[in-house]
């Protein structure tokens, strides 16, 4: 349907390559759903939540930063308006729809793009309920959850990010009191990049360095209010403002804040785990590193989100280059002009893509699983797994978000010139994933904290002691080495990335060792092997990634669906498996002898898994069901019609909304008249 409501037929090529599929499209999409009821409901939200969606928010191009921050919050308030209904007349009493569904990437349609109350539903109402006591949850942590009061997760300063330890805002408790005296001394210490602070929020949690008796104990979480809840003005001794445009999630209103000499009750710490009492005792929890759930929330959702935006990337790449035609594949240009997903260049730029869309979809639900898990352990007072968790969902976060970011791009350039129009999403959707590779966490970083957990898990083993699951790879991977022998099956490759990950991450550590008795201490021996430790990191991640893309395929689940269904889901996997061999081909010759032959052979069977995928593309990608809403873009849409919306969508522009622009009788014509 076009802006005019006329309904536009389904573009010819389209047609005929939805009626190549090998597969029923109906099945794929209730498989990457969770089942046909939960794709029912999805189709039904669609149309509940993004039919009458405001019109604002798909011409965000045409907004200045004002607009289409009042763009966000009129469409957010909406969109939980209508879940807050919804959720009264199907399951009164539960939460499963509102808010459980508020940052579902179904509904990302409907907002423009990113919701300036992501953080305070991906990370503060969880985190309030993890790290808060029962009377903390109680007063603050439901009216937050009925969005009542609205929060920020305020940790990251102008001058610190990652370096928890180099905080400088101050908590110093007031015995007298029973106060907290919050400050932010310096311009570097003031809160900056929170979502949502801007404009938005009217409280904050509020990451900052305890004192007693000036006396530093550790980093503590407090619930400070920033606004009044009725006027919204900032409250005495807060300075709080928006930091400007930015690259990517023009609506999420981040912020600053500044803190001068500001008070809060004692109970407004979260002291679920870590205490001060009233006469100033200090008590430790008994793991530091829960306080930190939050983060850890909110690197699930950024690989739950990566693989969303990853698909629906691919949808509009894959429609797209089923539609343009350009060239001949006949040198004497007797052919008609060929659809570009016929070139194998152009299926080696999509087609893996795709697999990666659905490892990292395989990878989000394992990582939810284990949080869970986790969660549950943490509530019954245990702490043995939340370090493996948190390497994780360093890892996961990492790999996914730099995956899908360097993936979109990919996919942009694969649309050629039309991939640049700010209509055609792609842009807009690239930029929103590369911010991801920094939020919650630089990536680099966060692969140096996993290097530290895998060093750690490899001294556990050369003394005799348990690992994590996650872990339990590397003594057999480690023990296969000397004998391990190259014959390309999936579980022999998939045998050779957990040896190469087992080998970089003994190296690893021994060159620390050696850097460590050659009198170099630990901080510079740590920095002189950061980049091998990046580098095992990684290999572990890739290994990881793999096993559970694997794990789908020959688990139980696969008895389930149709051989038809398994069989592209194998194409995929073929393609994700041999195409992470072939990019780690470096690393791997250093451990595993492997022929220039077979190197050969794999990259015949990269060509042969394209060639496989061909007929399935449009729709596999039609299994992802993405409402054209959702995609919001030009090249995009399910009926394929790419030049009519691209032309509709240019004649849309506020700068061809005159015949002659003002500009012409202010400044062009009397240029053009001065003789200058």
């Amino acid at each position: 349907m076009n802006s005019s409501g006329q309904v536009m037929a389904i573009n010819s090529d389209l047609q005929k390559e939805r009626h190549k599929a090998s597969f029923d499209v109906e099945e794929f999409s209730k498989w990457w759903y969770g089942g046909e009821e939960k794709l029912k409901f999805k189709r039904f939200l669609d149309s509940y939540i993004l039919d009458d969606a405001d019109e604002d928010i798909f011409h965000i191009q045409h907004l200045r930063h004002d607009e289409i921050y009042a763009a966000g919050i009129k469409s957010s308030i909406k969109v939980s308006q209508k879940l807050r209904k919804l959720q009264q007349k199907l399951r009164p009493g539960y939460t499963d729809i509102w808010p459980g569904l508020y940052l579902s990437s179904n509904l990302w349609g409907a907002l423009p793009r990113a919701n300036p109350f992501s953080v305070h539903y991906s990370m503060i109402v969880d985190g309030i309920r993890k790290l808060g006591t029962a009377e903390q949850y109680e007063k603050f942590g439901k009216r937050a959850e009925n969005l009542e009061i609205i929060f920020a997760f305020a940790q990251t300063e102008l001058a610190h990010g990652t370096y928890l330890r180099g905080l400088e805002t101050r908590a110093d408790y007031d015995r007298e009191t029973q106060e907290f005296v919050m400050n932010t001394p310096t311009h570097t210490s003031y809160k900056w990049w929170p979502g949502g602070l801007g404009q938005t929020a009217n409280h904050c949690i509020v990451v900052a360095q305890l004192y007693i008796d000036n006396s530093p104990k550790d980093l503590a979480l407090f619930i400070v209010q920033i606004r009044d809840e009725e006027t919204h003005m900032p409250l005495p001794g807060i300075d709080v403002g928006d930091v400007g445009k930015k690259m990517g999630f023009p609506a999420v209103n981040n912020g600053y804040l500044g803190l001068k000499n500001v008070r809060i009750p004692r109970t407004n710490m979260l002291m679920r785990h870590d205490q001060v009492l009233p006469d100033g005792s200090y008590i430790r929890g008994p793991n530091s590193a829960v306080k930190f759930l939050p983060l850890l929330i909110g690197r699930c959702v950024a690989n739950e989100s990566s693989a969303a935006f990853l698909a629906m990337a691919c949808t509009i790449a894959t429609r797209y280059s089923a539609v343009r035609r350009q060239c001949s594949l006949d040198s004497n240009a007797k052919q008609d002009e060929v659809q570009i997903l016929d070139y194998r260049t152009q299926q080696n730029k999509i087609f893996p893509q795709i697999a990666n869309a659905v490892a990292y979809k395989l990878t989000s639900i394992k990582l939810w699983q284990r949080y869970r898990e986790t969660s549950r352990d943490i509530d019954e007072g245990k702490y043995e797994s939340l370090s493996e968790l948190h390497a994780l969902s360093c890892c996961l976060k990492v790999l996914s978000t730099s995956d899908v970011a360097a993936g979109i791009e990919c996919l942009r350039l694969a649309c050629g010139g039309h991939g640049y129009l700010s209509s055609a999403t792609l842009g807009d959707m690239y930029v929103d994933a590369t911010s991801s590779c920094t939020y919650e966490g630089e990536n680099t970083v966060l692969m140096l904290t996993v290097a530290r957990f895998l060093l750690q898990s490899y001294r556990q083993l050369i003394v005799g002691e348990k690992v994590g699951s996650s872990m339990r790879y590397l003594e057999r991977a480690l023990n296969q080495m000397e004998s391990f022998k190259w014959t390309g099956t999936w579980e022999n490759m998939l045998q050779s990335l957990e040896i190469v990950a087992a080998s970089k991450i003994r190296k690893a550590y021994q060159h620390l060792e050696e850097r460590l008795k050659s009198g170099q201490n630990e901080a510079e021996a740590a920095n002189n092997s950061g980049i091998e430790f990046v580098q095992a990191a990684e290999l572990h991640g890739r290994s990881l990634v793999a096993s559970i893309f694997y794990e789908e395929l020959k688990g139980s689940n696969a008895a389930l669906r149709s051989p038809q269904l398994n069989r592209i889901l194998e194409n995929l996997f073929e393609l994700f498996l041999v195409k992470t061999i072939l990019n780690n081909l470096n690393e791997i010759v250093r451990v595993i002898h492997i022929t220039a032959d077979e190197i050969v052979s794999l990259e015949k069977r990269l060509e042969s898994s394209l060639k496989a995928i061909r007929p399935n593309a449009v729709s596999i990608c039609d299994g992802f069901d993405f409402h054209d809403r959702n995609l919001s873009s030009t090249l995009g849409c399910y009926d394929g019609n790419v030049y009519e919306r691209i032309f509709e969508a240019a004649k849309s522009n506020p700068l061809n909304a005159k015949p002659v622009p003002d500009v012409f009788h202010t400044h062009i014509k009397p240029f053009m008249k001065s003789k200058m």
